[in-house]
């Protein structure tokens, strides 16, 4: 169960992002992750993320290998392929782009859990079809 598109999101490297010497520091990557998973998440499939009323969305495992710095200013494309593992996970492999040149690949998986319990639950299949369905 995949989806058979990828989904681009523009980006760019802010101050905050940049150690002293301009370069963006790796947690920031996760920050250019999160916000692309956002707005694939809440714009393109119209669903409340990282949490709705009867579930929400917790990474379980995250992935980076970076092969080139980013730096302050930089324009990138944070390109996402999500992938349905099961009904109560999803993995959004990742890869940022800077002037055609692959910079980063990694992945993070999500698992829906019940909020209340903090147990691992099945996504509502409306979701899971419009995530295969992109």
């Amino acid at each position: 169960m995949s989806a058979q598109i990828e989904f681009v999101f523009r980006e760019t490297v802010r101050i905050y992002d940049t150690d002293a010497q301009g370069i963006a520091h790796y947690a920031s990557y996760y920050r250019f992750f999160t916000n692309a998973i956002e707005k694939l998440m809440t714009e393109k499939l119209g669903i409340n993320y990282p949490i709705s009323d009867n579930f929400w969305f917790v990474i379980v495992e995250s992935h980076a290998v970076y092969k080139k710095p980013l730096k302050l200013g930089d324009e990138i494309d944070v390109v996402l392929s999500p992938k349905v593992l099961s009904k109560k996970v999803i993995r959004f492999d990742i890869s940022i782009i800077r002037k055609g040149e692959k910079t980063t690949e990694g992945y993070v998986i999500q698992a829906s859990i019940d909020p209340k319990t903090w147990k691992a639950i099945e996504l509502p299949d409306d979701i899971l079809n419009k995530i295969i369905s992109l």
